[in-house]
């Protein structure tokens, strides 16, 4: 099979749930500071009641004492060489200064613990999101291209937390990580590294590879796991597209061949560029969106609308905004828009 067979590997290998988390530097230095003010803190309250202790035959103690005596009581060393002899001084004892011993242990013990649980927490983490996890769109590949395309997917409204990242490259992981995507690190023309993803739930797959070769091997793996659901797939060289919509690819970009039209229409017609460029950028001046008819605009022609239409689908056929066939719009239609954005960058509303 192509793709690879699935293994007995852990289903949570290489899966990266975004998540802030302190630095070990930091949580340890957060530790220090607080174990050195409990520390201080006892040694002042042992201060100030000085004269009710006693080293050895000596009543009274120096800074220095209280120092000892605070050091060796927090750690439950107690040499007992300097003792409380007073009732005050051991009602202090029962009241602060035990009481600050059991903190100073938990943060010193806190920090092993934390080392030991980090591990378990990383697994709830994961467990609850596979659970949860369903209507998700995969994009497979987070280089130059993955990005735009989840830029885009932001544009449009879907959640951060609804976007699963796939790439066999640890660093473009982290860096999904940073800005709050789910991360899996492996090959997305891998069998199990997809089912990790879940793409069995998936509502949409990208595929952004940056060879053609892989591209379909991902195309492949992906149909084969998930017959239904749309797959959008970048390649580079326009004759592999066919090969691409064999593989399963239900749209395919070819990227170098748009790139190469944009730039022969920027020497003789600069501005369709701009154009383009501007429908292509979410969010703000022109966009290009899709939507059902309104039950308003069923009965009336693609240019009453006061949103451009491109393009009508109709019982799966589309046709373009000056067909013929169109006649009036039906309520099942599905029109392909141009819609603008206000100043405040609100989409206009039909």
């Amino acid at each position: 099979m192509i793709g690879g067979h699935g293994t007995a590997e852990d289903p949570h290998t290489g899966v990266r749930i975004a998540h802030e988390e302190p630095t070990p530097v930091r949580q340890v230095m957060r530790r220090v500071l607080l174990a050195a003010f409990f520390l201080a803190l006892t040694v002042f309250i042992v201060w100030i009641d000085r004269d009710s202790y006693r080293d050895g035959d000596e009543v009274g103690i120096t800074l220095v004492d209280a120092i000892y005596y605070s050091t060796v009581t927090l750690s439950t060393t107690g040499y007992g060489d300097i003792t409380p002899i007073t009732e005050t001084a051991r009602l202090v004892n029962i009241l602060f200064i035990t009481p600050l011993r059991v903190m100073f242990l938990i943060v010193l013990i806190g920090t092993t613990l934390e080392a030991l649980t980090a591990r378990s927490r990383e697994e709830f983490r994961i467990r609850r999101w596979r659970s949860r996890v369903r209507q998700h769109v995969i994009v497979c590949g987070y280089g130059t291209k993955g990005r735009s395309a989840v830029r885009s997917l932001q544009a449009t409204g879907t959640p951060l937390d609804s976007i699963v990242i796939v790439d066999n490259d640890q660093r473009a992981i982290d860096e999904a990580n940073s800005i709050g995507l789910t991360g899996i690190v492996g090959d997305a023309g891998r069998t199990d590294v997809l089912r990790r993803a879940h793409v069995e739930r998936a509502r949409a797959v990208i595929v952004a590879a940056n060879r053609d070769d892989a591209a379909v091997l991902i195309t492949l793996t992906v149909r084969q796991l998930n017959p239904s659901v749309p797959i959008t797939t970048s390649v580079r060289e326009e004759e592999n597209a066919s090969l691409l919509r064999q593989s399963g690819a239900d749209t395919v970009i070819t990227t170098s061949a748009t790139s190469g039209r944009l730039l022969g229409l920027s020497t003789d017609s600069p501005r369709v560029v701009s154009v383009v460029e501007d429908l292509l950028t979410g969010g703000q001046g022109l966009d290009l969106s899709q939507r059902p008819v309104t039950s308003g605009e069923v009965g009336l022609g693609p240019r009453d609308l006061r949103d451009i239409v491109l393009s009508v689908t109709r019982g799966g056929r589309t046709l373009r905004f000056d067909d013929p066939l169109i006649g009036t719009l039906q309520s099942e239609d599905v029109l392909v828009v141009v819609r603008s954005h206000g100043p405040s960058g609100q989409l206009a509303r039909a």
